[in-house]
């Protein structure tokens, strides 16, 4: 199991190492993990009170990057990004049916460095293709009244 979210690995690390602690306890072992999710409730608590467990400078943007050529992949657009910041994650659109690249994707990067690939990258030429690059917008929520 992977956690990329520290409040979610602090919680299984306090929550295992509680009920590791209360195991010595001659309790039976649903209330042992009981009390250690209940430890690992307030030491959460305490790390959000104290601001520890986000790193506001890691916040992140997410850009749409159109018109990329239909040869490019995602190893090559974040070589291209990185050199204008942190990238964390690239991905590019296919087509379903056949599996295509459809020249469009989305890189998710630093959003201290994500204004500057936009100046930098946007209307710049790349695989002799112009290319188009600014913040992604949210999706859309579909209005249920629309639906009749």
């Amino acid at each position: 199991m992977k956690f990329s979210n520290p409040i979610m690995l602090a919680i299984a690390a306090i929550a295992i190492i509680g009920a590791l602690l209360f195991s010595f306890i001659p309790l039976a072992p649903g209330i042992s993990f009981a009390l250690g999710a209940i430890v690992a409730g307030f030491a959460v608590d305490h790390l959000q009170k104290t601001n520890l467990s986000v790193d506001s400078s890691q916040s992140s943007k997410t850009l749409y990057v159109g018109n990329l050529p239909y040869r490019a992949n995602e190893s090559d657009v974040k070589k291209l990004f990185a050199d204008h910041g942190e990238v964390f994650a690239v991905r590019l659109m296919k087509d379903k049916r056949t599996g295509k690249r459809r020249g469009f994707g989305f890189v998710v990067m630093n959003s201290n460095d994500a204004d500057n690939a936009i100046s930098q990258l946007n209307n710049k030429e790349y695989g002799q293709r112009t290319l188009k690059v600014r913040e992604a917008n949210e999706p859309k929520a579909s209005d249920s009244s629309e639906i009749e």
